[in-house]
């Protein structure tokens, strides 16, 4: 049987990760952490509600201690805001990504996440990284998940590989892709805050409505609290 821990934050790319993991895995397992983030009441809101729709255990781990790094996504500081156009400008997405890094933080997630599937006897870390944050992101990249996967090697004693199935692809298709195989895109949450509803100006934010823009279909989260008071829990 193939086994797959998959790091679900609730965000669009760890949700279509999700369905895809869900679709081609015989057993799946989601691990949400909590460290403190703006955003975290939502995404354990939405990363509970997607696994118990889906009937797949759920575990959150407390990882609270970043909190007291205080970083700008840990209430530390100002969150940088932008529209679309200064997404086409590198120099400018480059230093609102030092403003909103975790230290370490995906080095971290992958390490617990490798210690669940070794003591489950998982075989698979699935995540949601892809091309276009990796440009920013070197966490995200996929010479950080070839040097991780080397590291397993010596870290656990079973086979356990990370697998990042969007790693290629940028914001725009995989907002497609989660449309084409029914992702639970209505419970995505990517804004860096956790308000009754997404601030739309931070850069996570945009990047996903401009995502749904290129491709020209409605953003599911939208449309789902356009039918229901904001911050209520339907369904």
């Amino acid at each position: 049987m193939s086994r797959a821990i998959v790091l679900l934050s609730a965000g669009m790319d760890s949700v279509v990760a999700f369905k895809l993991a869900y679709n081609d895995y015989d057993e799946i397992r989601c691990i949400t952490f909590a460290y403190g983030q703006r955003a975290q009441s939502r995404e354990l809101e939405y990363a509970s509600k997607i696994c118990a729709m889906y009937h797949v255990p759920h575990d959150i781990v407390d990882l609270s201690w970043y909190f007291g790094f205080r970083g700008a996504l840990t209430g530390g500081g100002e969150l940088p805001q932008l529209d679309s156009a200064a997404l086409e400008h590198f120099e400018t997405v480059e230093e609102t990504a030092k403003v909103v890094w975790v230290p370490a933080r995906n080095a971290v997630f992958l390490s617990i996440g490798a210690a669940f599937c070794e003591h489950h006897n998982f075989d698979s870390i699935v995540v949601g990284f892809n091309k276009e944050e990796a440009a920013t992101f070197p966490d995200n990249s996929s010479s950080f998940i070839t040097c991780f996967n080397e590291a397993l090697q010596y870290a656990v004693l079973g086979d356990v590989q990370v697998h990042a199935p969007l790693i290629h692809n940028e914001k725009s298709e995989i907002a497609l892709l989660g449309l084409q195989i029914d992702a639970p895109l209505e419970w995505s949450w990517s804004c860096y805050a956790a308000e009754s509803a997404p601030c739309s100006v931070c850069e996570s934010c945009v990047r996903r409505s401009r995502a749904f823009e290129r491709i020209k279909k409605n953003d599911p989260l939208f449309d789902r609290l356009k039918r229901v008071p904001h911050g209520s829990v339907d369904g």
